[in-house]
């Protein structure tokens, strides 16, 4: 598994106003918890934007560097982002022991292009992006892949259906779906038109032919 090293610093700022006023300084505030205790720390704003965009969506294991010569090994729990200002408002890690397993969350990617798209036009849908995943720390995949290449419409892969690396368990329901095809939407409004055309005709078509048909019987008696 990648690992990433990050430099950090012991805090004893703690509030509201002490975190934004490290904000301002540059850094982000943060956490670590291990084994329901947490260690406050702050890091270089710079670094801590970079590591998140270069590795979206992805498991990475950190290696905290911090300011009293000590080093954790972490994986990134959770972060806040700013609704209105887009901006990075604070990040939560977790320690880890290479002894232990942990539970994580791994995105799923589709690869290949269905033959239900390619063939018949169909629409691929990704019910479910992430799995639940156990295992030992340094045995966590970045992701997962699912080739959907053999998809055709109205046909679906599961969780079950998943290649998992050695030593890692999907948490998940085996039978929750993770892609589908289904029919191309331009054939729904298709078979639509059909019906259009079998309605009824307009009432006035109706009654000139029931005068008609009178006018008929009148001659003919």
């Amino acid at each position: 598994m990648e690992r990433v090293t990050l430099h950090a610093e012991l805090r004893t700022e703690a509030g509201k106003g002490a975190a934004r006023s490290l904000r301002r300084k540059g850094y982000i505030p943060a956490v670590i918890y291990r084994a329901g205790r947490s260690t406050p720390i702050k890091l270089r704003r710079q670094e801590i934007v970079n590591f998140l965009n270069s590795t979206m969506g992805e498991q990475v294991m950190v290696d905290l560097k911090l300011s009293d010569g000590k080093s954790k090994l972490a994986l990134l729990k959770d972060y806040q982002v700013d609704p209105v200002k887009g901006e990075l408002l604070h990040t939560d890690f977790y320690e880890v022991s290479l002894k232990e397993k942990v539970r994580v969350t791994v995105s799923v990617l589709l690869t290949g292009e269905p033959v239900g798209v390619k063939r018949d036009k169909g629409i691929l849908q990704q019910p479910h992006s992430e799995v639940e995943i156990e295992c030992l720390p340094d045995r966590i995949p970045p992701h997962l892949e699912l080739d959907v290449s053999g998809l055709t419409i109205g046909h679906s892969l599961h969780v079950r259906d998943i290649p998992l690396p050695e030593g890692v368990r999907v948490l998940d329901d085996p039978e929750e779906v993770i892609a589908t095809v289904i029919p191309p939407i331009v054939e729904a409004e298709e078979a639509a038109v059909p019906a259009e055309e079998e309605a009824p005709e307009p009432e006035v078509v109706k009654k000139g032919k029931k005068e008609e048909a009178a006018a008929e019987e009148k001659e003919g008696g």
